[in-house]
């Protein structure tokens, strides 16, 4: 009796926790390299959006040198590398996203300065300025 009472117990335990072992995480899509520093895809967005508001509450300027992040501060400025070309920008946060794979999402006017517009999506390097 007690090891059918000790096997139930030990069933109910295995069910309440999902019966299984959590996940292993795998984010392949960014990394931190340390404070200030992040690797990850970049997107661009421009004309469509051109005028729209932002969630800093301002209007997105498509030539502006803005971006969008999903955590940083707003008015963070960052240092975007595009890591195929070696060719960097300096944006300042003003949005929240991307909401894809990408870690951030530039403005048309940093993506042309990046020279992503016919890639789309290009591997950067991120750096925290201020």
């Amino acid at each position: 009796m007690r090891h059918a009472l000790a096997f139930g117990l030990a069933l109910a335990l295995f069910a309440a926790c999902g019966g299984k072992a959590p996940a292993a995480r795998h984010d392949h899509d960014h990394e931190h390299e340390g404070h200030g520093v992040q690797r990850g895809l970049a997107s661009w967005y421009g004309g469509g959006h051109h005028g729209g508001p932002t969630a800093s509450g301002e209007r997105f300027n498509k030539n502006a040198l803005t971006a969008a992040h999903r955590t940083l501060p707003m008015n963070t400025r960052v240092r975007v590398t595009n890591q195929r070309n070696g060719r960097s920008v300096v944006v300042r946060i003003n949005d929240r996203g991307p909401y894809g794979r990408a870690v951030i999402d530039v403005s048309e006017a940093a993506a042309k300065q990046l020279d992503m517009i016919d890639a789309g999506v290009v591997p950067v390097r991120i750096e925290v300025l201020e």
